[in-house]
């Protein structure tokens, strides 16, 4: 058991990286809350690695304001926020996107982050103590055709973060985004990307598992807290970017 367990929440927790996070976590003794909007998905994840499921939409405030108090009620406290939620939407060029498929891309993958980082960040100043993870993405730092909405969402993400640091420094809280690119995740179904690499099983084997990433953001949590890592690039080696 952990002697100075934290208390997390990590967004999108019923699948992928967000379940590795929080397997992770929860393994080394950390209370861990987990949300997703799929009850049956959620819970799945929260009896294999103990942490607690809260129904919730990270694109509604009033959903967020329903997970806050969940934890503050139970816990107290709030000690890292894990926004790892966010999907790919619908993979094409801007022209050929609706005005609603590109508002529902960047409400989760951007607008999500904020509702989240604006409720716990005020929790966490007043604590004067916190660590904000927020997940981004490679697009965010490259370009490809049919990724542009998805990319300026998660190049959101990054300013965000490093605003959000300049803020909360003081106050003693940490922010880092951690960015990995191709994962063994349903990102690729998900986001009907026909042909996708990861999608190939050999592919997929060498892509960022979601125990690795749970290792990842369990390793940041640990580090000392006076020390802050701003920004934490990972790229499997089976993917070629170039040039970088």
């Amino acid at each position: 058991m952990n002697k100075n367990p934290l208390t997390v929440i990590v967004t999108g927790g019923s699948g992928g990286f967000g379940a590795g996070i929080a397997g992770a976590l929860s393994q080394a003794g950390h209370h861990v809350y987990i949300t997703g909007r799929n009850h049956d998905k959620l819970l799945q994840v929260a009896n294999a690695t103990g942490a607690t499921s809260v129904v919730a939409d990270v694109t509604s405030p009033a959903d967020w304001d329903c997970v806050i108090d969940t934890v503050m009620t139970e816990r107290g406290c709030i000690d890292v926020l894990v926004n790892n939620a966010g999907a790919g939407g619908r993979i094409a060029p801007v022209d050929e996107q609706t005005d609603e498929e590109i508002i529902e891309t960047i409400n989760l993958n951007l607008t999500a982050v904020l509702l989240g980082c604006r409720r716990v960040g005020k929790i966490m100043k007043s604590q004067h103590s916190g660590y904000v993870i927020n997940v981004s993405s490679i697009c965010a730092q490259y370009s490809w055709s049919g990724w542009s909405v998805y990319s300026a969402a998660k190049a959101g993400v990054e300013r965000l973060s490093k605003g959000l640091y300049a803020e909360l420094r003081e106050s003693g809280v940490r922010v880092t985004t951690l960015t990995p690119s191709w994962g063994a995740t349903e990102f690729g179904e998900a986001s009907s990307i026909a042909g996708h690499p990861t999608l190939d099983p050999e592919v997929r084997r060498q892509c960022i598992q979601p125990d690795d990433m749970g290792r990842l953001v369990l390793h940041l949590v640990s580090t000392p807290s006076h020390l802050n890592q701003l920004e934490l690039t990972v790229l499997p080696t089976v993917q070629d970017i170039s040039p970088l």
